[in-house]
């Protein structure tokens, strides 16, 4: 995955889902060192005990466990153990799945629409509703959750993956100020095309795409000063910002020519 410049963090114990691949998997590499604890939630068996192995050489505590994030109940049964162990510093809801209308005249298969949902913004509440009761008790805690640049306007390829990173975004942003008081933060991250098995699939263009390493680092230095909003690359994030500001008419004539993710039937 290449290498990362690391730094000491101020996190002892961070829970990852979507921890086997992409960012979450650099995320984990980055984070693991001497004594760190991680917490790494995945699908993937074999992809996960790759990026295990990994971060146990940099001597980090690991432990794991298989749950898709919509299992609700498993899901906050092995993150409050995970709590229990040492109080979980950093919660990082990373996982996430891509589709869109490629190839589907009438837009987005319904099912389709319906599973990115359950997992993109369903699962981002599974995630951080176990935890987040714990962090305001102890008052204090970082959370961080992945949106994407594709959350700042609608995407005529991506229509269900724009609006759940849109509703993450959002939520994120407005949770952020409802904890100020609290005593814990509340980051949103918001990539652009990253090295991931996401964008793998993607067989057009991705312009300024970053290698996942380099997204962790960028992403690990921000949370350390508990910035509000994570977005990167800057040219990217600069481009998505003109578009959405600009008025709806001339914003879908430039869209228009934009590709359309694969749609799963």
């Amino acid at each position: 995955m290449g290498s990362m410049v690391k730094s000491h963090s101020k996190f002892e114990h961070i829970a990852i889902t979507g921890a086997s691949s992409g960012i979450g998997a650099a995320l984990a590499q980055f984070y693991a060192g001497q004594g760190v604890m991680l917490s790494l939630i995945a699908r993937n068996e074999g992809r996960l005990q790759e990026v295990v192995g990994l971060c146990k050489k940099e001597g980090a505590i690991v432990h794991t466990a298989l749950i898709d994030v919509t299992d609700r109940e498993n899901l906050a049964g092995f993150l409050l153990e995970a709590n229990q162990r040492k109080p979980i510093d950093l919660l990082i809801a990373n996982a996430g799945i891509s589709t869109g209308t490629g190839g589907v005249l009438h837009g987005e298969p319904m099912d389709q629409v319906r599973r990115l949902f359950e997992v993109n913004v369903t699962g981002v509440l599974n995630t951080i509703e176990p935890v987040l009761p714990e962090m305001t008790r102890r008052g204090r805690g970082q959370i961080a959750l992945m949106s994407s640049l594709a959350g700042f306007r609608g995407w005529p390829g991506a229509p269900a993956y724009c609006a759940s990173k849109a509703a993450v975004k959002v939520y994120g942003e407005s949770l952020r100020g409802a904890l100020a008081g609290a005593g814990v933060g509340v980051s949103v991250i918001c990539p652009g095309f990253v090295e991931s098995r996401i964008t793998a699939v993607n067989d057009f263009p991705m312009p300024f795409f970053m290698s996942a390493p380099r997204a962790a680092e960028i992403i690990a230095k921000s949370l350390e000063k508990n910035k509000g909003r994570i977005c990167f690359p800057f040219r990217a994030y600069i481009v998505t910002w003109l578009i959405a500001a600009l008025p709806d008419g001339l914003a879908q004539v430039i869209l228009k020519a934009t590709p359309a993710k694969t749609a799963q039937e």
